[in-house]
């Protein structure tokens, strides 16, 4: 037998951030999908938003002692906590995708993000955008401003109503992004920060006071939810992004994420049955090539 020749560290770590990035990619995209479909059962975005964070306080409540961030103050905690992807984040999520597709999600969460990142870095640091920073944000707006049109002509208030809650998702989301590094976050205290405080707020909530279908849903619906819900979006997608930025750096793993609302659209196709049409493909192809551009505006 011949023995086998390993492979160089930096080749093995470059896979296994590959691997790391499409995982991120292919959490995103189910997120988006699979949500839709959860939302266009009996579930409520409340049930789905309390069966996530079922999973993941149960998870992280083990180790939330040694991973808390006791470096940070009660603002940035409180902060973090609602503008994570937390409960507020997923409620409005849910919310937006009972009134709009799945390729809309893509398109307003993830294309409307890098506007707010870059509104909120300018005010803050006074750091404006440079030339290529403008030319793609502009190619975002004019493909999210094509979906836009195309999903209101055909579904009028119910699209509009959708987009202002994506929108309003990204925007919070893009606060949490921006103190992420001017606190420094780590991965596994972003993981209890957000999960262990949603989790012992929105429990209740959901049982008291928030409309329920959890009785009137099927039992695999039900645990398929809260399994991907839970161990996907709540804890797989932030541990991969973290050791994709780690082997390949944030520039290269965000170019994954650039491709989610191409990614979301195409599987919302076999999943969903939802096929865009030709202005609403325009416009998604649009922003995933402005979100690209953008990406490499980082890198000057």
């Amino acid at each position: 037998m011949t023995a086998r020749t390993a492979l160089p560290d930096d080749i093995q770590n470059r896979t296994l951030g590959l691997f790391a990035a499409f995982g991120v990619l292919v959490i995103w995209s189910g997120f988006i999908v699979f949500s839709r479909a959860g939302v266009q059962t009996a579930l409520t975005p409340g049930d789905i938003t309390a069966l996530r964070f079922m999973v993941t306080g149960v998870l992280t409540l083990p180790v939330a002692w040694a991973w808390w961030p006791r470096h940070l103050g009660l603002t940035p905690i409180v902060l973090i906590v609602l503008c994570g992807s937390g409960a507020l984040y997923a409620m409005l999520v849910y919310m937006g995708l009972r009134y709009s597709s799945a390729a809309y999600a893509g398109v307003f969460t993830n294309g409307a993000l890098p506007f707010f990142t870059v509104l909120l870095v300018t005010v803050f640091t006074g750091a404006l955008p440079n030339r290529l920073q403008l030319v793609s944000l502009v190619i975002v707006t004019l493909g999210a401003v094509l979906v836009a049109v195309t999903g209101i002509r055909t579904t009028g208030d119910g699209a509009a109503l959708g987009i202002v809650l994506f929108l309003t998702a990204a925007a919070i989301q893009s606060i949490y992004i921006f103190g992420v590094r001017r606190w420094r976050l780590t991965p596994r205290q972003a993981l209890v920060v957000i999960n262990v405080p949603n989790a012992i707020v929105i429990l209740p909530l959901w049982y008291f006071l928030l409309p329920s279908g959890l009785a009137q849903a099927d039992t695999g619906t039900i645990l398929f939810q809260a399994a991907y819900q839970g161990l996907g979006p709540g804890i797989l997608a932030m541990v991969c992004f973290a050791i994709a930025a780690n082997h390949l750096g944030p520039t290269h793993t965000a170019g994954f994420s650039a491709a989610v609302p191409a990614s979301a659209a195409l599987l919302a196709i076999p999943v969903l049955s939802e096929i865009p049409g030709p202005l609403e493909w325009t416009g998604i192809a649009l922003v995933t090539i402005g979100l690209l551009m953008l990406v490499r505006a980082r890198e000057f």
